[in-house]
């Protein structure tokens, strides 16, 4: 369990704010809670608008499928390019100077499509650049945000914490998000992208109100320099030379292969094989995100009842019932209940997985880890959507699906034999 798991001592790291035990006041703890969650809410709500908003701008400027599609890519590939480099920043620079700049970045990006949409017309070549700008943002502030967690918030509070951004980024991305860019884009492009814009600057002013200094301890002034290539070479040993981060890293990233798959797949296998309409995949797809709120809510009850560990070994169950029942019937309800499984229990896995991994990884590494283990996860996730699709090219969509459960049915072996009660416990 990871209340097994004692606190590291973090004296004299230069982080202010935070008592001599490594913990912050916990009255600092709550505000410091409140403010990171609302961060997290305002730029996942101004996030799950911009991805919808900008690849359909994109259709509304080429019929090309592949242009579309790279619009969407533009976003997420920087995990795979640029994750471990942000990394070495994330530990060697203020992380709350660094959201700051990310936010900076995409209120740059925003700022620049807003004027072109009053002005003139946003061009197909601004929305590729503004989506790797957002994109590298996102690795940015995702990386930091994680990393700030251990030095705002005592280690008492973080389970709460984790669940709370958690459920923040689940309904800002799956549920508000999209909704709320469909009414923007119908009222108009440059009042959609001008509010995204505003969003993202009410959420870089509320770092404001963070009590402490979120620096992680910087070298001696006497050590030699050490590259940006070695420094990220360091934290990928750290993670692969731990086996319960290991087995963590490798686990999700069948995980993430599954929901690439899933999320690539089933819209044909919806139309095609279940014989849905918009309106009853759109049920689908809500059961996944109900599924994740209701992880949020539930996280803290089941972790008391099971411990973190089995709360975790629930996710690998509920994933592979999110691929199994599809290569097993088309009945809708049965489909939904895989999804709901699914969407609970990846939020019990991330609210776990951050809550432990903050605790075990040393602060001087909490950047370059967390950017090594998501780009295991980022980067599995069109892996499954490549394979998934060619799997349905040459076997059907069922016997894909069947292969990804297969799959997903072998992670428990890996994850209960290295990630035990007594490797928790004795960190």
């Amino acid at each position: 369990m990871v209340t097994a798991v004692p606190e590291r001592t973090e004296t004299g790291n230069g982080l202010g704010g935070v008592t001599l035990e490594g913990r912050p006041p916990t009255d600092t703890g709550r505000r410091n809670t409140a403010v990171l969650v609302g961060f997290t809410a305002v730029t996942n709500l101004a996030d799950g608008v911009m991805k919808m908003a900008l690849p359909l701008l994109a259709a509304r400027l080429t019929g090309s499928p592949a242009h579309v599609t790279a619009v969407s890519m533009t976003l997420t590939l920087p995990w795979l390019l640029v994750a471990l480099h942000i990394g070495v920043l994330v530990d060697r620079f203020d992380r709350r100077r660094l959201l700051w700049g990310a936010n900076g970045m995409r209120l740059a990006a925003m700022g620049w499509l807003t004027v072109s949409a009053v002005t003139g017309g946003i061009t197909l070549v601004q929305l590729f650049t503004a989506g790797v700008i957002l994109g590298v943002a996102d690795v940015l502030a995702s990386t930091s945000a994680s990393a700030l967690v251990p030095a705002a918030v005592p280690p008492a509070g973080r389970q709460r914490a984790n669940a709370w951004m958690v459920g923040a980024e689940t309904v800002g991305q799956e549920f508000a998000g999209p909704f709320v860019g469909g009414l923007l884009l119908a009222a108009g492009t440059g009042i959609a992208l001008g509010l995204i814009g505003a969003s993202y600057a009410i959420a870089a002013l509320a770092l404001l109100l963070l009590v402490g200094r979120f620096q992680a301890a910087r070298p001696a002034a006497d050590a030699a320099p050490v590259s940006v290539n070695s420094r990220i070479a360091e934290g990928l040993r750290f993670l692969w030379g731990d086996p319960v981060l290991r087995t963590l890293s490798l686990v999700v990233a069948v995980l993430a292969a599954v929901w690439g798959a899933w999320l690539a797949l089933m819209p044909l296998y919806a139309r095609q094989a279940m014989e849905l309409g918009p309106q009853e995949y759109g049920i689908v797809l809500s059961a996944l995100g109900i599924g994740g709120v209701a992880g949020t809510v539930a996280v803290t009850w089941v972790n008391r009842l099971l411990g973190a560990r089995w709360a975790m070994f629930a996710d690998l169950i509920g994933t592979t019932a999110r691929v199994a029942l599809p290569a097993l019937t088309t009945n809708i309800a049965a489909v939904a209940v895989g999804a709901f499984l699914g969407g609970m229990g990846g939020t019990l896995w991330t609210v776990n997985a951050r809550t432990i991994t903050q605790r075990m990884v040393p602060d001087a590494m909490l950047g370059r880890y967390g950017a090594a283990a998501r780009l295991f996860s980022f980067g599995a996730m069109p892996l499954g959507a490549a394979l998934v699709g060619l799997l349905a090219e040459l076997g059907g969509m069922r016997p894909a699906f069947g292969v990804f459960a297969v799959a997903t049915a072998a992670t428990p072996v890996l994850f209960l034999r290295n990630v035990t009660r007594q490797a928790l416990a004795s960190r």
